[in-house]
């Protein structure tokens, strides 16, 4: 077995099924989820109905590149959302089985294993398929804790040179997965000038581009920014999903663009990886990514409910609406994990602790003492879920 994999560690929520194992929830509440960032609202018809309608491509082998008009409808509205001009659909974007299997994937194809030491340096807390990746990759990751004194941002002015030299792949994830926090043009320019310095490739995950809470001001994304400061988009990969966006995490459909020879490699890599998006899925990506009107409704509903339920978590959990995804990370008034398991057996609402989603990075554990809580839920559920967080504190 390829000795990388003792490197992995249990997955969050299979660490929270163990703090859980033997405890019965009590049983005078009906039970509340907030533990899985798993979008729950409807599913828009218009997709749907792609979907059904094109079910005779199931009849023929895709091809792994995706078909010309899906490609052609991911650079429209990447042109559309960011205000950029148009990607080339044919070198400059692939389209991927939902961002998680394509960020996983890119570090396999990005890591030079023949060189010494390669580094894969990311976010911490942060969404543990990056590590896995550089583990299994052959790389070592290297954590930069995102701590509420330092607005939740990257400190790469703190990482070694030692480490920068021998960095290979960065991620990053704006908006942030816990903490909803939108890197600044200014913090882009940084990474752009390290990656031009080091040659390292840059993993922008912006899966969660699409929950925002204020209309007229669009979270800045990765290829706008190289926009902005004058660049291409060299060494620059983004990642972005339909799952969020659209309610369709069941669909498996994203994208992935930017710098066409990395596309290029990586599209090889993809060939023989065999993970082709169905004929199907294709289409009904195609009616998804053309469709605005659907997206609008869903921050909607996202929006009515950080609005009604932040101000009731305030002084329990000093928790605020953040700048995009749909999460609140708070501060705990007891250890996380004591304060999980108390709110799941005594008020029957699970709640993910934020230490499970961070690692012991320089001395500290950003993620201890905060929860993670994803307003997934209807309205009714996640205000029912705050008052008992209310009644637990």
């Amino acid at each position: 077995m390829n000795p990388n994999l003792n490197k992995l560690q249990p997955y969050p929520f299979q660490r929270l099924r163990d703090l859980f194992a033997g405890i019965t929830p009590n049983p005078d509440y009906k039970p509340i989820n907030l533990s899985i960032g798993e979008p729950k609202h409807v599913t828009p018809a218009l997709i749907k109905d792609a979907l059904v309608n094109n079910l005779v491509g199931l009849a023929n082998y895709p091809t792994t590149a995706g078909i010309p008009a899906l490609r052609e409808a991911i650079s429209a509205w990447l042109a559309r959302r960011y205000g950029i001009p148009a990607p080339d659909a044919e070198k400059q974007i692939v389209p991927v089985n939902g961002s998680r299997e394509a960020l996983f994937a890119f570090a396999q194809a990005v890591i030079d294993s023949s060189r010494p030491l390669p580094v894969v340096i990311s976010p911490n807390p942060f969404y543990q398929i990056y590590e896995g990746a550089a583990f299994l990759a052959g790389a070592e990751p290297y954590f930069l804790n995102t701590l509420p004194e330092n607005d939740f941002a990257m400190d790469f002015d703190s990482v070694p040179e030692t480490v920068l030299q021998r960095s290979q792949l960065v991620y990053l994830c704006s908006p942030g997965n816990p903490s909803g926090k939108i890197m600044s043009l200014d913090q882009w320019k940084r990474v752009f000038e390290l990656s031009d310095r080091y040659g390292f490739v840059i993993a922008a995950d912006e899966c969660y581009s699409e929950i925002y809470f204020d209309e007229a001001n669009p979270p800045l994304g990765a290829l706008q920014a190289a926009q902005r400061l004058g660049r291409d988009y060299t060494r620059l990969v983004v990642f972005s999903s339909l799952s969020k966006r659209s309610n369709v995490p069941g669909m498996r459909s994203g994208f992935v663009a930017g710098d066409a020879a990395i596309l290029e490699k990586f599209l090889l890599y993809r060939t023989y990886h065999g993970c082709a998006m169905s004929p199907a899925v294709q289409h009904a990506s195609i009616a998804a990514w053309q469709d605005e009107t659907h997206v609008i409704e869903n921050r909607r509903l996202y929006t009515q409910k950080f609005e009604a339920v932040t101000p009731l978590l305030q002084a329990e959990l000093e928790v605020n609406i953040p700048d995009g995804a749909f999460y609140l990370w708070g501060r705990t008034p007891m250890p996380d994990t004591e304060f999980a398991v108390r709110l799941y057996r005594d008020f029957n609402v699970t709640v993910l602790p934020g230490s499970y989603l961070a690692r012991e990075a320089h001395g500290v554990n950003p993620g201890r003492d905060f929860v993670r809580l994803a307003l997934v839920a209807s309205l009714e559920e996640c205000l029912e879920a705050a008052e008992r967080i209310k009644k637990l504190s």
